[in-house]
């Protein structure tokens, strides 16, 4: 029977919205961590001259999965594989290195539907890509420099006439004494701009302040967008809405019908089939492209809109036409 495999972080609730809503239409669904694997679950793959592809299995203690019928897979960020605590630190450096050559080998050269394929995922995540396709595909953007040049800082502001912000180049979060912290956006001052110490230590990304209306949250599911505008209520929502999510109400709008194809042409080029798109809409009603996550959160966007982003996603992965 045709199955979709989910990989994904066992805690990982919009998966388990997913996961419900296929096997709700009785779908057959086999889900796994990368970190039940090796010593949880048993990866088998055979490459020969009869059959195209790899064939072979994979098994848990309570089932397995005939990776011949693998139909489709939903990939989203699983947890790293676990090794035995009995190996030293070279050997797990080595195990992990074949297991990621291995299982996530196989896994990557299933001839599915993907939702999205690692390899996507991967080149996707790059924010001066995602940039460069969103302006090949005709994406407004905001005049943006990645440096780490305190110089090459303050020649963009002073060439630019209102203010400029800051923010992470890849994903704001990290831990430090065991606490999870974010950076966040943030509008440059003048006093920011005569102390820039720090920027040399590594890559920085600016870009040009654009006057918001409001942002819009734009889920993209194959040929399926959900938008929902997102208005902030304090000024420091205004600034980064992730910063006060108390403070946020949401929308159901429409994505203006060129933008639309634009948009869709993006996800073309970065070959996603999902993606969380963020746009600024100024006051005069113009969007602006800030930035596109192939793995993006949308749970909660469901859940405060009814816009029906697990349906999409499960037709995706069935080969279901909207």
């Amino acid at each position: 029977m045709p199955s979709i495999l989910v990989v994904a972080a066992r805690e990982d609730w919009p998966t388990d919205r997913v996961v419900k809503t296929l096997t709700d239409r009785g779908q057959e669904v086999f889900r796994i961590d990368a970190s039940d694997f090796p010593q949880e679950a048993t990866l088998t793959g055979h490459m020969g001259n009869v059959h195209k592809g790899w064939t072979g299995s994979l098994r848990t203690s309570h089932r397995s999965l005939d990776l011949h019928d693998v139909a489709a897979c939903y990939f989203r960020t699983p947890n790293p594989f676990r090794l035995s605590p009995d190996m030293s630190q070279p050997e797990r450096a080595f195990a992990a290195a074949q297991a990621r050559a291995g299982f996530g080998g196989i896994l990557n050269a299933l001839n599915c539907r993907w939702v999205n394929h690692p390899w996507a995922m991967s080149r996707a995540e790059y924010k001066p890509v995602q940039l460069a396709a969103a302006q090949l595909a005709g994406l407004p953007i905001p005049r943006t420099l990645i440096t780490n040049n305190p110089d090459e800082v303050r020649a963009l502001a002073r060439s630019i006439a209102g203010p400029i912000i800051c923010k992470p180049v890849a994903s704001p979060v990290f831990i430090e004494a065991n606490e999870l912290k974010t950076v966040y956006t943030k509008r440059l001052t003048e006093s920011d701009l005569d102390d820039l110490r720090g920027i040399e230590t590594t890559a920085h990304l600016f870009q040009a302040w654009v006057d918001k209306a409001h942002e819009v949250r734009l889920t993209v599911v194959g040929e399926r967008l959900f938008a929902a505008e997102v208005h902030a209520t304090s000024p420091k929502a205004h600034e980064d809405w992730r910063s006060d999510y108390k403070s946020l109400k949401y929308t159901p709008t429409e994505v203006p019908t060129p933008l639309k194809y634009k948009v869709l042409g993006l996800m073309r080029d970065l070959n996603l089939s999902f993606g969380a798109l963020d746009f600024i809409v100024s006051p005069d009603g113009a969007w602006t492209f800030l930035e596109v996550n192939p793995c993006g959160q949308w749970d909660w966007i469901e859940h405060a809109t009814g816009l029906p982003i697990a349906d999409a996603i499960a037709d995706e992965l069935q080969g279901v036409i909207a």
